[in-house]
């Protein structure tokens, strides 16, 4: 029931209305005087629009602007003080799997892991929220009260919630959207490779906007295209218009790698079946392709009347050219390497032979449902997989995203998606790394949203939608260690792979405040009388493992490499990749056991700075180290 308003009309927004109406560019998005985004005129515009010359205004520039703009690069650009902490009781395989997932708000996420996994990613996909007036928005809120300027990601309501919906309704519609994004994008780009690249799900009411961000943040001339996806092959009858389709949009890093980028599909059943040898040619099987080109794309010595074998004129089209010049046709037609068809009457053609190079596809823009299946096939595959519980509303397809990595990625690269929702992109690294042996690792970063009281989901027992993206990837491994695997419109038999070790575990490591009490980043904070109580500068309730994966991140350490744990002289060590890095986090460290953690010489060497037994053992930790292994970088948290 609607409810009264109990106040006269906003004449004001009234008039933007109707202004609206006659002037829609002249409607934007700007600050009040309290600072609260709202529509507005652009008054400059609308001065232009009712003058018969030109009106002095603001200089003119080509960019993509709007309010919260500013914000976004503040706050891709802001440290925080937080860290990853290990759950091995959610993980799948912690101590072997090269993959993660990341539990957490994705902007934090970024910063995080982007030291660690800088200019290594081969290949981004994300599919964020399409803004369609139901979305939840990320809110990134940030303050600097505090010198070492603490962001804040995710406002909170009065329930806690850490989400808002961005309703049509709302004054910064579009702009939230965009201040969303471009912060992350920012940061993403980071990941890439050099031949590496990034694609986004989008629909039409957003993808003009994504693109101009896009343009900005990875450069324009990196666009590689939009690929259209047939999301839907029933009509929808109850809308004025029947939505079809969704756009993929696809950069680059660096477009001068265009071919290491984008890469030739497999050979379908289809294509395939053109290739024949109805002349019994030696060679193999071919098809055969016209021996024209465009006028354009020729010399002058690809323009002539050419006769063939059995003396028949063949005279070229307005506007086209030979392939090959007069000389080299002959030549050609001597290896029999044109066709004439069967009575060689025919208009010249030359034969492609299939093993003559490695044959494959070039991909076009148009993806369809029969190839890459539909938003149907990926809900009916998720509740299958769920015992008939709709767990997600929205999931991509499966193939869809394997699409994706068999144009884009290598065997053995690493594949980001930081909006992992109900981790498709998990689902799809595992299925194409059994399919072709090879080692791709996933990470993926997935908000612990809520999910609501009255969904399948929560009534299925799942609290947030980072809880059904876990379940959903261990569920897909369990589909994977035997012969069987859920994609695409029915249940398919992939081959398997001998002696080949398939990795569907993944690491679950949650995002949470840093493991050192507020004194380690605010010291001016804290009265003198409380600094006995701030002798170890670690939170009390951290564990020794959740010490190391803050190490991890701060050195820049890859996340998935192997730990072993070992006990020297009654202190508990760990080893990280062999060498790599040393660390030991128990109290009372001893001349010792410092001086047989330096016998390993490792790389890194990091104490707990409170553990140290004496202060003479403190003094002495780096002659030790000097003495036995010079090479280790040795450090204090």
């Amino acid at each position: 029931m609607e409810k009264l308003k109990l106040h006269t009309p906003d004449l004001t927004a009234q008039n933007i209305d109707k202004l609206a109406q006659l002037f829609p560019n002249c409607v934007t998005e700007t600050r009040d005087e309290k600072g609260n985004v709202t529509q507005a005129i652009d008054f400059d515009q609308l001065r232009q629009e009712l003058s018969g010359s030109i009106v002095e205004g603001p200089r003119e520039r080509y960019h993509l602007d709007w309010p919260g703009k500013r914000e976004a690069i503040l706050a891709a650009n802001a440290p925080i003080a937080k860290t990853l902490r290990p759950c091995r009781a959610e993980s799948v395989d912690f101590d072997t799997t090269k993959n993660l997932f990341i539990e957490g708000d994705n902007l934090d996420a970024l910063k995080l892991l982007q030291e660690t996994y800088l200019g290594k990613v081969k290949l981004i996909y994300i599919d964020p929220p399409y803004n369609t007036g139901n979305d939840f928005i990320y809110k990134d809120r940030f303050t600097t009260e505090k010198p070492q300027y603490d962001l804040l990601t995710g406002e909170v309501d009065e329930s806690g919630n850490r989400m808002v919906l961005n309703t049509e309704a709302y004054g910064r519609f579009h702009s939230a959207w965009l201040t969303m994004m471009y912060s992350r994008l920012r940061l993403a780009r980071n990941f890439l490779r050099e031949d590496g690249s990034i694609y986004i799900s989008v629909d039409d009411k957003e993808v003009h906007n994504l693109r101009k961000m896009c343009d900005e943040v990875f450069g324009e001339g990196n666009f590689v295209g939009t690929f259209i996806w047939e999301k839907r092959t029933n009509r929808e009858n109850r809308k004025v218009i029947s939505s079809r389709h969704d756009n993929l949009v696809c950069y680059c890093r660096d477009s001068n790698r265009i071919r290491q980028v984008i890469r030739q599909l497999a050979m379908t059943d289809k294509a395939l079946a053109n290739y024949k040898n109805p002349d019994n040619d030696t060679r193999g099987r071919w098809k055969s392709d016209p021996a024209t080109a465009q006028a354009g794309h020729g010399t002058k010595d690809q323009f002539y009347v050419f006769i063939a074998p059995n003396g028949k004129k063949h005279e070229l089209e307005s506007g086209r050219c030979w392939v090959y010049t007069e000389s080299v046709m002959k030549n050609e037609v001597q290896e029999g390497k044109i066709w004439f068809g069967k009575d060689g009457n025919g208009v010249p053609r030359v034969k492609t032979y299939l093993d003559a190079k490695e044959r494959g596809l070039t991909p076009e823009t148009i993806w369809f449902a029969e190839d890459v299946a539909t938003n149907e096939i990926a809900k009916n595959l998720l509740k299958e997989m769920f015992g008939g519980k709709s767990v997600f509303d929205t999931p991509k397809p499966v193939d869809l995203v394997k699409r994706i990595i068999e144009l884009s990625s290598d065997p053995d690269s690493i594949v980001l998606d930081f909006f992992a929702g109900a981790a498709v992109t998990g689902h799809a690294v595992f299925e194409a790394n059994k399919q072709d042996g090879g080692s791709r690792r996933v990470l993926l970063v997935q908000l612990p949203e809520p999910c609501p009281v009255d969904s399948d989901a929560y009534k299925a027992g799942f609290q947030t939608i980072a809880d059904v993206a876990k379940e959903r990837i261990r569920r897909a491994g369990k589909f994977l260690q035997g012969s069987e695997s859920a994609v695409g419109t029915a249940q398919q038999t992939l081959p398997l792979q001998e002696k080949f070790d398939l990795d569907i575990g993944f690491r679950v490591l949650k995002i949470d405040m840093s493991n050192m009490r507020d004194v380690y980043y605010a010291p001016d904070a804290v009265a003198q009388g409380d600094l006995l109580a701030q002798v170890d500068n670690i939170r009390p309730d951290r564990t020794p493992e959740d010490l190391l994966f803050q190490v991890l991140v701060d050195q820049g350490v890859d996340l998935a490499l192997p730990i072993a744990e070992e006990t020297i002289t009654g202190k508990k060590v760990f080893f990280v990749d062999g060498n790599a890095l040393a660390a030991c986090f128990d109290s009372g460290i001893t001349d010792d056991l410092v001086k047989e953690i330096a016998k390993r010489k490792p790389l890194r060497a990091v104490f707990r700075d409170s553990s140290y037994g004496s202060d003479s053992v403190k003094i002495n930790v780096d002659q030790i180290f000097r003495l036995l292994s010079p090479d280790t970088e040795v450090k204090s948290i």
